[in-house]
């Protein structure tokens, strides 16, 4: 059961939502059509303003234009891109730093040359139009970014940057309709034309190419494929042999939807991993810790005994080497009361007061990274180890992304960034009115979930591949 403070909360927001749904959902249609309808260019609004990444030296922010058409409904129309910054401890107003004239109706400003630790007041506008949150409380509660209109940028840790590690998750490779919770409810969301999990992860793969991210490493956690076909595994597998070799490259485990058929044939298995195992990677001194965190049936996790055997084995032999852990469901008490699933959607609490206890015994462990909510938060452990627990939004759908791990000799950095495409932004958007449009509620996270930085000693470590 929900915590009954926390299912209050919920319903409200779900009913409040609901009340909102019509003027925070528009409806959209093909981009072909939507061309072809003639649109109110005196009623355009930019609009689904976030901060999204806030790093030392950059910002990210992302919104939409849209107009009505000749029937009164809302449709996305381009425009240009333009944010005006100022520092808050100067005198100058904000002025023009960022400005693309390319008409687009998905906008996205990567602000750079920004000085660490300094706090920054921000404008954004489309064709003169300033652009506002949407009407909803990740972005409007007091104290946000959005609300305020200031960003205030990361001093990093000390030292060298030694990595940097993608951490991604759901991915859903085969998938037809986004958004169901059960067969058929709520009605999902689907592509005509295009096969969405597909290009979500192409776009991923390009951004860690790109030489603004630079990920050495990914880290797949989970539900890669929707069924487990053998059709899915391979296609999935194929795209991200593309991108990197398997064990060095790329890092994959089990999720949900990754598990055997009906027939119990394991495909996944074959293509991947054997069932209920722990895989062990290095990257120079880092360890690198795989879980197959899966039921047979379920949407809950476990973990066997024989791979908790051996898990405890193995960080017993080295407890003090700088460890990241990575599994398909969330770990703490904090995640089971807080996801609309309940506990039972989450790591069983045996398994998971297992975990906490193996921590606390191996200073070396400073993150457990999860998927399988979708969503982004970071999680209060559930006693006092030094671990931080941190759920990473699906790559398929809005917010549709990745965080970044970069390794400093003197401790980490998260920041989660959108993927970049037109396509992948066209699709994000859409995929925002998912769940009588509370979805950007669940999912996206607060700024500090999705931005942080820890200090911790990585100065064993070497930088590099």
């Amino acid at each position: 059961m929900l915590d009954p403070r926390l299912r209050t909360l919920w319903l409200a927001n779900v009913a409040a939502g609901a009340a909102a749904v019509t003027v925070r959902t528009p409806l959209y249609a093909h981009p072909r059509v939507a061309d072809s309808v003639r649109v109110r260019r005196d009623s355009m609004v930019a609009t689904d303003l976030e901060v999204v990444t806030v790093t030392d030296r950059s910002a990210i922010l992302t919104w939409t234009t849209r107009a009505r058409d000749r029937y009164g409904r809302t449709r996305p129309v381009p425009a240009d891109t333009e944010v005006r910054i100022a520092p808050v401890d100067g005198r100058l107003s904000a002025q023009p730093h960022y400005l693309d004239s390319r008409p687009t109706a998905y906008h996205y400003a990567e602000l750079t040359g920004l000085e660490p630790g300094r706090t920054y007041r921000f404008e954004a506008y489309s064709d003169g139009r300033r652009a506002v949150p949407a009407r909803t409380l990740v972005t409007r509660r007091a104290g946000t970014p959005e609300s305020t209109g200031t960003f205030t940028t990361a001093t990093p840790p000390p030292g060298r940057l030694l990595h940097t590690i993608a951490l991604a998750n759901d991915v859903h490779y085969g998938e037809h309709s986004s958004g169901l919770v059960v067969a058929g409810l709520p009605t999902g969301l689907s592509h005509d034309t295009e096969h969405y999990p597909d290009f979500m992860l192409t776009a991923l793969l390009d951004d860690l190419r790109r030489p603004d991210r630079a990920a050495d490493q990914l880290i797949v956690a989970g539900d890669l494929t929707d069924t487990g076909t053998l059709e899915q595994c391979l296609g999935v597998r194929e795209r991200l042999d593309g991108w990197g070799v398997l064990g060095r490259d790329y890092f994959v485990c089990r999720g949900n939807h990754d598990k055997p058929d009906a027939h119990r044939i394991d495909h996944w298995g074959k293509v991947f991993h054997a069932r209920q195992r722990l895989v062990e990677h290095r990257v120079g001194e880092l360890r690198m810790i795989g879980l197959d965190t899966t039921r047979l049936r379920g949407s809950g996790g476990t973990i066997v005994a024989p791979q908790l055997a051996h898990l405890r084995e193995v960080l017993a032999a080295d407890p003090d080497r700088p460890t990241l852990v990575f599994g398909h469901h969330p770990v703490t008490s904090h995640a089971a009361v807080s996801n609309p699933g309940g506990p039972g959607f989450v790591l069983d609490r045996t398994n998971a007061a297992a975990l906490h206890t193996l921590y606390r015994d191996t200073p070396g462990v400073f993150l457990h990274h999860c998927g399988h909510t979708h969503r982004n938060r970071r999680n209060r452990p559930d006693s006092g180890v030094d671990v931080e627990f941190l759920e990473v939004a699906a790559t398929k759908e809005y917010p549709g992304g990745y965080s970044l791990l970069r390794l400093y000799e003197g401790g980490y950095t998260i920041n989660f960034y959108k993927t970049r495409t037109e396509s992948a932004r066209r699709w994000s958007t859409r995929t925002r009115r998912q769940y009588l449009g509370l979805h950007p509620d669940h999912a996206l996270g607060s700024c500090a979930d999705r931005n942080h930085v820890v200090l911790r000693d990585f100065s064993g470590l070497r930088a590099g591949r």
